[in-house]
Formats: C-alpha cells, structure tokens, sequence
C-alpha cells in the first residue's frame, strides 16, 4: 500500500468505544476517516472534530446495520466522499444476552442481521471499491475462545461467524494484496461495558494481567494491520483479551 497517497478508512459504529478510538488512531496515522453511526449524532460529530483537529478529512454517515441497503449505502458513500477506500473496519455490533431458551427470534434476527449479515454485506461492497492493497479488518469478541457464562450464546455465535468469513475472504481477494483480518477483544472498558460497572470484577479477575483493556490498545492493534507493516497477515483472529483464556 502506497504511502505517498491519502489512505481512507471506513469505520463502523466509530462513534464510541472502540470504533471512535479506531478513527481517531487511524487517523493519526495519516488517514482521512469517516465512521457510521445510528444513533448519538453528536457523539459522532465530536469523533468528526477530533478527526479533523489532526488534520485529516472526517465524514459522519447514519448507518443501520440492521438495514442492508444503508450499510451498503454507507460503504458507497463514504468511497465517494474520499475518491477511493482503502480500509474498512467492520466495529458496529450489538449484544443480546440472556438464557438460550428466553431469546426471542426477533433478538436472534437482529443480532444475526447486525453482527453477520451487516459484516458480510459491508465486506462484499468494499471488495468491490477497496484499492488493490486494502485492508478489511472486524471486530469480533473473545467469547469465541472462552465461555464467558451462561446468556453469552447468541452473542458467541454471531461472532464465530465472523471467522469463516475472513479466512474465506481473505483467499478470494488476496490476490489484490487486500489482507482480511479479526481482532477478538475481551472485556474492554467502554460506555457499553464500564471498567467500574457492576459486572466488572468477575471480567478483571478472570484475565491474567488483572484489568480491562483500553479501547486505545485494540485502536493500536487496528492501526498494525491497516498499516504497511500488517501486510503479510491475512486471515488470523487476533485474540486481545488479557490473558482471559490463557
């Protein structure tokens, strides 16, 4: 990938949390970035300014993941914005969480809809608009590699999912030099699931160095793979999670 040329980003759900920590690293490291978001306005505009402040192009563009034609919509504009798209970063997802047989099948169908099918669908139209080089990188979650206890289900599915998707993606479009990657993060401290909240203790003690992580350190893990140094990795999961499972 060409270091002389602004690289753009794609970042979904890049208004909080990681996602908004993914953009602002990507774009300290000298890319133009927009994100998606689908609800929270304002938070996306703030992740906007700080994109911008480091003076770097931003773009803000609502996205449901749950709606196909907006997530593909999404993927389209945010390559027409910039000219040209060079990573996507698949963050959006939500997390539905109880017992197997209390879910509801329109939980399932979201949850499927929002953290596969969106995935797939933003992936397929990137592939198709990506420079040759590019990158697609997802979110996963650590549950694909421990129980995390009993709700987690649904959740672990959806995720495992993800995984076939990339090493099957990365064979098809790796002879673009585009690399496909999955980054499992364990508990991270977000406004989602806050280091001090009521089900924090269990999560630090059950990993190996004793606290959460920082969306800033899974941003950093980001950065290595849409860099020019991440090349040679295509088709890994990527588990950053503490030690939880080790």
């Amino acid at each position: 990938m060409s270091t002389t040329i602004s690289r753009t980003a794609l970042v979904t759900g890049g208004s909080r949390g990681i996602g908004a920590a993914v953009a602002l690293r990507l774009a300290q490291d000298g890319t133009d970035v927009a994100i998606t978001y689908v609800a929270g306005e304002r938070a996306a505009q703030d992740v906007v300014r700080k994109i911008e402040a480091v003076g770097r192009r931003a773009l803000a563009v609502r996205m449901d993941a749950a709606d196909p034609e907006s997530v593909t919509s999404a993927v389209a504009t945010a390559a027409d914005a910039f000219g040209r798209l060079d990573v996507l970063v698949n963050n959006a997802g939500i997390g539905v969480l109880g017992p197997v047989e209390a879910l509801t099948l329109a939980e399932v169908d979201r949850v499927l809809a929002v953290n596969v099918r969106a995935v797939f669908l933003a992936s397929q139209a990137a592939a198709a608009v990506l420079e040759d080089g590019g990158r697609i990188i997802s979110t996963g979650s650590a549950l694909t590699r421990y129980t995390g206890g009993p709700g987690c289900s649904l959740y672990a599915m959806s995720k495992s999912a993800l995984t076939g998707l990339t090493k099957a993606l990365a064979r098809e479009v790796g002879d673009r030099g585009i690399t496909v990657n999955l980054i499992h993060p364990g508990a991270v401290d977000t406004d989602m699931n806050p280091a001090d909240g009521p089900n924090a203790e269990p999560q630090r003690a059950n990993t190996a160095i004793g606290r959460f992580g920082r969306p800033e350190e899974v941003a950093a893990l980001v950065s290595f793979l849409a860099g020019d140094e991440g090349a040679y990795m295509t088709g890994a999961e990527l588990v950053m999670d503490g030690g939880h499972a080790a």
